[in-house]
């Protein structure tokens, strides 16, 4: 269950056996490599050198370590840039983004394409049926350091053929895209230009479409790379490593193309990058946030089907944040622990040794830079290691009692049109997904659409545009729903919908939005009824004949329910998510546990698993019988109970 991110062409050739072995004897069962090992497979164009690269994984396998293979494509060669200098994506203000780190390649470029296909089916001839080579992984972090979005030639080109594809004749994309306004409209599809250098505002519904256009290329560029391995390495699994608190495209496409999804967990680096108070961030930063991770471990179990890895576990303190802390002592361990408990099937540290120059330098290792010396992070790693041999194997993760519905074109409605400056749709379900977790509850994520029997609450924090899809699905809802701000208050093409919002959920939710507030920082709207609190950045103004549960201050309804369809008219504060998530789970007749804020419980199969982020013990009751650990909790510890028929419910 354990892995780990090694670089042998770092490294002098002596050492990997030895490497090799220690790994074994830490409990490592996985090792990857290869990702950015391009310029080392091909110095020049057409001259090989695989042999180093034969040797590392004889070595790694002779030591019985199962071998996972990057494709090297995140990192093309100087010499393939002077070739073909198109391949390089350009910024939003029509500047080259260049050679000299990573990811300098446009997802539109047909020739990189080409180039990125060539050398993929190169290694999957020669590695393919390798019996030390058990999976890939395709790229690596597609569209990390903003490289989603590329505004050069190649895109414009593959826009407008995307875009001819998908509406056929200019009279159509000129209605779906409202283009009458302002003198938009276009006779032919080359008169299209890239959503970017206007004068001002971009059109709302191009810049949509474009984020579709390039979110596709995505799907459509991992697609080539997985169907060439397919073909060459049968029976080997297939992932991609996602990232934290991305979604500049659409992960659900490319989790339907792979085996298992993966995703990089740099707990406290996140803490930097998400926008906490910064009372918040000194709390949390040498711990992270109690739901940072897990909520990424959730998405990516969705992601992946149910089956996810976290392919690069912090081992210590990162080199990318603003600050850059050293976690409190236990932390490595509780992150490993706490992913297993969410459904790993493995966690891989990045990385085995730390770097000795060049970007990462500063990025710790579960090794210090010389031979064979463990960091703090790889002497808890060890003790993890210890501690899974003797637990032995998990039991298999069940469907949890609430979803949350995650959409990524959510997040590119909001953005390309905020309304309010703070208004973020990660930040509303991530607080969703905390005021879930902090009653003690197991939470899946789930597109729009997907089926949600099974699940007593569904929460869908702000959905803009509901497909007939996902309107299916809530209609077939067993459980209770409970949507929030902006859900249904655009079409597809981002336009206000026919008899306004909440569009196609107007009948299950029983209301009308007739006008939406954004309110600046310092302003608040009370909430009084059966949820009270604030609403706070966004309010809404409804018309209902549905029942009315909670307030605003001049009467109108902030909290409305028809049958088991809730609608929230606000962006809420902690208090009053709190008070309504407890409402709600009331009716839903789900057993809650009220707990501390530095506190998490998970369940897995019939084992319980407490997590302390805090820096005082925790004491439990009633969990079952001890596993690991003790009933009285440690900060930064972890402890498992086996729960008896009394207590797994």
């Amino acid at each position: 269950m354990l892995g780990v991110c090694y670089y042998p062409e770092h490294w002098p050739e002596v050492w990997w056996p030895d490497d090799a072995r220690r790994m074994r004897e830490m409990g490592i069962s996985f090792v990857r490599i290869g990702e950015f090992a391009w310029s080392r497979y091909e110095p020049r164009r057409g001259q090989y050198e695989w042999e180093w690269l034969d040797r590392a994984i004889d070595v790694l396998g002779k030591a019985g370590l199962k071998v996972v293979l990057g494709t090297p494509t995140a990192t093309p060669p100087k010499w393939l840039l002077d070739e073909y200098p198109e391949i390089a994506p350009v910024d939003a203000h029509g500047n080259i983004r260049g050679f000299g780190s990573r990811r300098h390649y446009t997802f539109s470029s047909e020739i990189y394409r080409d180039e990125s296909c060539r050398i993929v089916e190169i290694m999957a001839l020669r590695y393919g049926q390798n019996p030390a080579i058990v999976g890939w992984q395709t790229d690596n972090e597609y569209g990390c350091h903003d490289t989603v979005l590329s505004w050069g030639r190649e895109d414009l080109k593959a826009f407008q053929a995307w875009l001819r594809r998908n509406y056929q004749t200019t009279d159509q994309l000129n209605e779906a895209w409202g283009n009458v306004f302002w003198s938009m409209e276009v006779q032919d599809f080359e008169q299209i230009s890239l959503p970017n250098l206007a004068v001002t505002e971009a059109n709302p519904a191009a810049r949509l479409d474009f984020w579709r256009f390039q979110s596709s290329q995505v799907a459509s560029y991992n697609k080539l790379q997985c169907d060439i391995i397919r073909k060459h390495s049968p029976g080997r699994w297939i992932t991609h490593n996602f990232m934290g608190f991305f979604n500049e495209f659409d992960h659900w496409p490319v989790g339907e193309q792979i085996d298992i999804a993966s995703w990089d967990s740099y707990p406290t680096g996140f803490v930097e990058r998400f926008p906490f108070s910064e009372e918040e961030r000194n709390r949390w930063a040498e711990t992270s946030h109690p739901d940072i991770a897990p909520f990424h471990h959730d998405l990516y179990r969705g992601v992946g089907r149910g089956r996810f890895w976290v392919m690069e576990q912090q081992p210590g303190p990162v080199n990318w944040a603003p600050w850059n802390p050293v976690p409190k002592p236990g932390m490595i361990r509780l992150w490993t622990w706490e992913a297993l408990a969410h459904g790993a099937e493995v966690v891989s540290y990045f990385r085995w040794r730390q770097a000795t120059s060049a970007q990462e330098q500063m990025h710790s290792g579960l090794n210090l830079p010389g031979l064979s010396e463990l960091s703090v992070g790889g002497q808890e790693a060890t003790r993890t290691g210890k501690e899974l041999q003797e637990i032995g194997s998990l039991p298999d993760t069940e469907q949890a009692p609430v979803a949350i519905v995650y959409d990524y074109e959510a997040y590119w409605m909001t953005r390309i049109q905020p309304h309010a400056a703070d208004f973020r749709y990660e930040e509303l379900v991530f607080h969703f997904y905390e005021s879930a977790r902090r009653l003690g509850l197991d939470v899946d994520l789930v597109p729009p659409g997907a089926s949600l029997e099974g699940y007593k609450l569904v929460l869908v924090p702000s959905l803009p545009h509901v497909s007939e899809k996902a309107l299916k699905a809530f209609e077939n809802a067993k459980g209770f729903v409970l949507y929030g701000p902006r859900s249904g208050s655009r079409t597809r093409n981002g336009a206000t919908p026919e008899g306004l919002a909440p569009g196609p959920l107007r009948e299950l939710a029983g209301l009308r939005i007739t006008q939406v507030s954004s309110l600046r920082p310092g302003l608040s709207d009370p909430v009084k009824g059966k949820a009270s609190g604030l609403g706070i950045r966004w309010r809404e103004y409804a018309e209902t004949g549905a029942t009315v549960l909670a307030k605003f201050a001049n009467g109108d309804p902030a909290l409305t329910a028809k049958n088991k369809h809730h609608y929230l008219a606000c962006l809420p504060d902690e208090k009053l998510l709190g008070n309504v998530m407890a409402h709600i789970c009331r009716q839903a007749g789900l057993k809650t546990t009220k707990l501390p804020p530095h506190i998490r419980l998970r369940r897995r199969g019939k084992y319980i698993f407490a997590f302390n982020y805090g820096d005082k013990p925790w004491k439990a009751s009633n969990l079952g019988k001890v596993i690991l650990g003790s009933n009285l909790v440690a900060p930064q510890a972890v402890a498992i109970w086996r729960a008896s028929s009394k207590t797994d419910k």
